[in-house]
């Protein structure tokens, strides 16, 4: 699988590329549904041997559970970047993001993973007025200093928010919501950060699961998973669950983007492999972290990162699609 760079020298204390599709471990925490640790570990182990080199994981994930998993697996493997996130298992307000809680945020997070200096760690969308602080940045310079941290990024709901961070010095990537359904980010911030050198982690890139085509209007989710408990936003910001875009109209406009894939898209492959591949074949993007609760979902999106060019009129079509059903909508909010 390619690699890209995701963290330059200048950024960081080290450099680190990551596989072009990584793997998000939100799902690893159950908080998606029960997954068994069992279950989890193998879909480390599948991603590994499919040429996946990157994971993405929090802190908030399972209250710690996907850290221990990692930390467990990378106990007996090696090449892996590892990206965690802090600031969400506080009340997120700016008085919360200082040093003293980002010292016990890390030294949490590297009990879990077993390892001395994080590879890096995202603010795990914070409020703008922290992304805007000179402070934040002094403190998490002084653990990168301290060999704490090698890195740092920023997670952000917001285009204004990416830009803002990638506008400082040292941060080193940016993870944010982009999907066939969440075009935004193309406008200004993938540009912004392919000139400062600045990595970018697309999450969220299956639309919660709705571009895999495999939802309808009747599909139900178990109580606690966010797809049931968060479509009106009352636990997080409401983009992160479904990109924010009302679940009926993201069931139409799938099977529209399924059409897409069955007229003009690779052969052989299926919705939620060409949605990757849309998002790795975005210049300036520099790995897409889909999440994956078994061995052969894991394997599938490996495989998204190996897709030939999409034809235009696949690209096409999706701009068209997101014209159709989400720019009114979306394209302010995010």
């Amino acid at each position: 699988m390619e690699h890209r760079t995701l963290i330059t020298p200048s950024r960081g204390r080290v450099s680190h590329d990551a596989s072009v599709v990584g793997l998000g471990t939100w799902q690893l925490g159950a908080d998606w549904g029960e997954v068994t640790e069992s279950d989890a570990t193998a879909v480390l182990a599948a991603s590994v041997e499919a040429g996946v080199s990157f994971f993405d994981t929090a802190d908030v994930y399972g209250d710690g559970r996907s850290e221990r998993v990692i930390g467990a697996f990378l106990k007996e493997h090696d090449g892996i970047t590892v990206a965690t996130k802090m600031g969400r298992r506080a009340e997120q307000v700016p008085a919360n993001y200082v040093m003293d809680n980002f010292r016990a945020w890390t030294d949490r997070s590297r009990r879990n993973l077993g390892v001395d200096t994080l590879d890096l760690v995202q603010l795990h969308c914070p409020p703008s007025a922290t992304i805007d602080a000179d402070a934040t940045y002094d403190a998490l310079d002084a653990l990168v200093e301290e060999g704490v941290i090698a890195a740092y990024g920023v997670s952000v709901e917001t285009a204004d928010q990416a830009l803002s961070a990638i506008s400082r010095p040292h941060v080193a990537s940016i993870q944010i919501i982009l999907n066939a359904f969440r075009l935004k980010p193309l406008d200004a911030v993938l540009p912004a950060a392919a000139e400062a050198g600045v990595g970018i982690i697309a999450r969220v890139p299956l639309a919660s699961g709705l571009l895999s085509g495999r939802y309808d209007e009747h599909t139900t989710f178990a109580a606690d998973d966010h797809r049931t408990y968060n479509r009106d936003g009352s636990a997080f910001d409401v983009g992160e669950t479904f990109s924010g875009v009302d679940y009926r109209s993201g069931v139409e406009a799938a099977r529209e983007f399924s059409r897409l894939v069955a007229e003009h898209g690779p052969e052989g492959a299926t919705p939620a492999q060409v949605a990757l591949a849309w998002v790795v074949q975005q210049p300036g993007v520099t790995t897409v972290i889909p999440g994956a609760r078994n061995v052969d979902q894991a394997r599938a999106n490996a495989a998204a990162g190996e897709l030939p060019a999409l034809a235009p009129e696949l690209l096409d079509g999706v701009r068209a699609v997101y014209d159709r059903y989400f720019r009114e909508a979306i394209h302010g909010r995010w």
